[in-house]
């Protein structure tokens, strides 16, 4: 639980450096590529997780955080200058894909 807050927190308090804000739309083709990314990611990190042998709760924690921090890591690259702007919207996108593929890799052990 605690890397799941860090994998939150962190970025928020990182917010402040951001140079712009995105304009964008809830819906579109980047957020299906954000909610599948983010799916794919958090599956691989609790498979990781599996195969070290660490718990479930443990390898679950390790998974969502891992697919979280790789979202809010994108939005803050796309935040620099010259980039598309942060966006909480893609950011919204990859929080409900790591929830998902999270739940469909363990709804499948």
């Amino acid at each position: 639980m605690r890397s799941l807050r860090s994998a939150v927190l962190l970025p928020l308090l990182l917010l402040t450096g951001c140079s712009h804000w995105a304009n964008d739309e809830w819906t579109g083709k980047d957020k299906a590529q954000h909610f599948i990314a983010s799916a794919a990611f958090a599956a691989a990190g609790s498979a990781y997780g599996d195969r070290q042998g660490w718990s479930e709760p443990h390898s679950r924690s390790v998974g969502l955080a891992f697919s979280i921090g790789l979202g809010a890591a994108k939005e803050l690259y796309d935040s620099r200058a010259g980039g598309s702007g942060w966006s909480w919207k893609d950011f919204a996108w990859d929080v409900a894909g790591a929830a998902t593929g999270y739940s469909l890799y363990h709804a499948t052990r």
